[in-house]
């Protein structure tokens, strides 16, 4: 089936070559229906093109991976713009560092790229929540993707401060951006509401113009090409390499009897699921669909359009998940196998890739750019170690001063530190409350109450179904006592008595970015019994963990106590410096359980270590300092190796897929 979003290599084939430059008034990027081609200033155009997400990439790298996509051959790229990374708080918007589209659009006109636009405004991209934002769920009765009056106003409200961003970069207007897609594969979405993408055109039309192409992708299934197209908006196909190419284009012809033929999504590449196995495909295998797709159009005017040619990472909180039967979290990496590595560098893929577009076009005179430089700085010791008076860190710790980093270490359970990470202090409720409920976009919440009765026999806390989104790490009398989790265990076995503290920590590990259920409330959605018997009085702490770390916490001032002890939620943190640079490298947490990493603030995203397959972290060169110490924060929320260490390394380590059960103390 028809995935939406995946990153792909594009190709967009006409008879003809490039024109010269024309000037603006003379631009135009047009249909010819007449002879089923596109026409860039009147004359027939082809170009073949590649997925970039700049939100999955760290600013400092732009212009690196844009120019050696440019090098490889690619005359356009495709992006994403997700909404949610830009409107974060209703009317909240934000286009400053990794966020400035504007900057990054203008990047790959000075690199001389083409644009596809893909403003969504849903995009799925296995990002968080297919790029809606999560406060469209702070309105009950809002219903996604349709003519829901709340979701409409939300929609026009976001695209009346994109889309005046996005005119003066068209293509006519002087600009490189030639098509612009509207929503994502909206035939796939249970709804089929045409009131709402006829809205959607008349939005687009009323802030971009008469003159941009406009589109729409979906799979070649006629139900979901029913429901995905509009008149007015030119339907393009997606389908795989192991696709009947005439039948799949024949679902296209039905629907668009004349004017090119466009695959928006040739699917040769997968993501990464925790728990399961790397994705990867072969290299000749890839180069040689992209061979046959590329002969069979240069005779048959077929447009093809693209693959991801570099994926990244999905930094912080920012992986969607999928579902399947059951809940599916991304990886952070977006490695995706794809021809540029995560961390930008060209792989064996690009050269295939970029030897066959050679038979088809002239390649860009040059190199293409090296793999940038990556340093294995080697073991990082964690010492645990007590809060110590008056704001003194404990003196550095090193294996070899010779070869490694140094590192001390503080140490503090999560739940010593609730007043720094909530500030405010807990909301007070009979009931659990969710997430959205709270007002809570990404991470954790806290659940605290107390046992109201003797439990000198073991007994089950249990949560109803469907009402653990995503994972619930549970402390009784501060003491771990295992994990529940979406989709899989949903008991525990306690003892206890009357007055024990029992303290739930919910993850959210990402909404569901694909499907009818995107509407993905995180926290407890129901309440917690003891023996069948609802628990009640809690006190809820949303968790502003990002914020304390980025405001220099707890490098600035040390944990008030720690309670010892290596299992459950905690922070680890230390300094360690490199030997007068500042090079990408990867973070591997040797028997560390599954948690989050920050080096100077900035949060690498999340490990899974004992689930896999992913065992690094990608850390990129900018946020390293080459000449001061490097702060790093590690949220372990299960169990610490008994000797905390860090490894970083070269290179990356993908495809390792642990058996990770809860754990219990002792």
């Amino acid at each position: 089936p028809a995935r939406m979003g995946l990153p792909a290599l594009g190709l967009l084939l006409a008879a003809g070559l490039l024109n010269t430059q024309a000037s603006p008034s003379e631009r135009s990027f047009q249909l010819d229906y007449d002879h089923n081609c596109f026409r860039k200033d009147g004359a027939p155009f082809r170009y073949i093109s590649g997925s970039i997400h700049y939100a999955r990439v760290p600013r400092p790298a732009w212009r690196d991976r844009l120019l050696k996509m440019y090098m490889s051959g690619l005359s356009a790229v495709q992006v994403y713009v997700p909404w949610n990374y830009h409107e974060t708080l209703p009317g909240v918007y934000d286009f400053t560092g990794n966020r400035d589209v504007e900057a990054f659009l203008d990047l790959t006109a000075e690199l001389g790229l083409l644009v596809i636009l893909r403003p969504g405004p849903y995009i799925c991209a296995e990002w968080e929540m297919g790029g809606l934002p999560a406060w469209l769920l702070w309105k009950p009765d809002i219903i996604l993707r349709t003519s829901n009056p709340a979701y409409l106003a939300a929609v026009d409200s976001w695209l009346h401060v994109l889309l005046p961003k996005i005119k003066p970069r068209l293509y006519h207007q002087g600009g490189n951006i030639i098509s612009v897609q509207v929503e994502n594969e909206y035939g796939s979405y249970y709804a089929c509401d045409f009131g709402y993408l006829r809205h959607l055109l008349g939005s687009f039309r009323a802030l971009l113009g008469s003159e941009v192409l406009l589109f729409t992708t979906d799979s070649t299934q006629a139900e979901e090409l029913r429901c995905g197209t509009l008149q007015g908006l030119y339907a393009t196909v997606d389908f795989g390499p192991g696709s009947n190419v005439t039948e799949a284009f024949g679902a296209q012809r039905r629907v668009e009897p004349k004017g090119p033929l466009v695959n928006s999504e040739y699917y040769t590449g997968w993501l990464d699921y925790w728990g399961e196995a790397h994705a990867s495909t072969s290299t000749a295998w890839v180069a040689q669909g992209l061979e046959d797709m590329l002969q069979l159009g240069a005779s048959i005017n077929m447009q093809v359009v693209r693959y991801m040619f570099h994926g990244g990472t999905n930094f912080a909180y920012w992986s969607g998940a999928d579902y399947k039967g059951q809940y599916k979290p991304v990886t952070t990496s977006y490695d995706y196998d794809a021809p540029l590595s995560e961390a930008g560098d060209p792989t064996e893929k690009l050269f295939a890739i970029r030897t066959v577009i050679s038979k088809f076009q002239p390649l860009p005179a040059g190199p293409m750019p090296p793999a940038t430089p990556k340093y294995a700085y080697g073991w990082v010791a964690l010492q645990k170690v007590s809060a110590h008076p008056e704001g003194h860190t404990a003196p550095a710790w090193h294996y070899s001063t010779a070869q490694h980093p140094s590192l001390s270490l503080q140490y503090a359970d999560l739940l010593d530190v609730l007043d720094v990470l909530c500030p405010s202090g807990p909301i007070q409720s009979q009931f659990p409350l969710t997430f959205e409920a709270l007002k809570q976009v990404h991470g954790f919440v806290v659940y605290h109450t107390e046992l109201p009765w003797d439990v000198p026999d073991p007994a089950t806390l249990g949560a109803p179904p469907h009402s653990i989104c995503d994972r619930g790490y549970v402390m009784l009398q501060k003491e771990y006592q295992g994990t529940l989790e979406r989709d899989g265990q949903t008991t525990l076995q306690v003892t206890g008595k009357a007055g024990d503290t029992l303290d739930i920590l919910m993850e959210n590990m990402g909404r569901i970015s694909f499907g009818a259920n995107t509407s993905d409330f995180k926290g407890l959605l129901g309440n917690l019994s003891l023996n069948s018997r609802p628990l009640s009085n809690w006190l809820i702490y949303p968790l502003a963990i990002d914020t304390a770390v980025q405001q220099g916490w707890p490098h600035a001032a040390l944990p008030k106590s720690s309670s010892g002890g290596q299992v459950g939620a905690a922070f680890y943190t230390g300094t360690f410096e490199t030997p007068g640079i500042a090079w990408d490298t990867f973070v591997k947490l040797p028997g560390w359980s599954k948690g989050l990493v920050w080096i100077n603030g900035f949060n690498l995203g999340r490990y899974w270590s004992c689930r896999g397959p992913q065992q690094t972290l990608f850390v990129p060169g900018s946020v390293l300092h080459a000449g001061h110490p490097n702060n790093i924060t590690v949220l372990e929320l299960e169990r610490a190796p008994p000797t905390p260490l860090l490894l970083f390394l070269d290179r990356p380590l993908y495809n390792r897929t642990l058996g990770c059960s809860t754990m219990a103390t002792e």
